[in-house]
């Protein structure tokens, strides 16, 4: 039974993975260097931490992207 599990753990994991990976190309950052987007993510989470407006001002953000998605 554990072998299964572990199996579906895996294929959530993949899932999450694809997932995250299709939010940088929705972005537009698809041909942006790893190092900058990695970069780019850790100073994001240092924001979020010190600036409390900052994760509802973004959350607004994304979520104006994802209501254009048919343009």
């Amino acid at each position: 039974m554990s072998r299964n599990t572990t199996s579906a753990a895996r294929k959530k994991d993949t899932r999450d993975k694809i997932e995250l990976g299709g939010l940088i190309v929705k972005a537009g950052l698809r041909f942006e260097k790893r190092a900058l987007l990695l970069g780019a993510l850790i100073e994001l989470r240092q924001r979020l931490k010190s600036e409390d407006g900052e994760r509802a001002r973004l959350t607004g953000i994304g979520a104006e992207a994802f209501g254009n998605e048919s343009e």
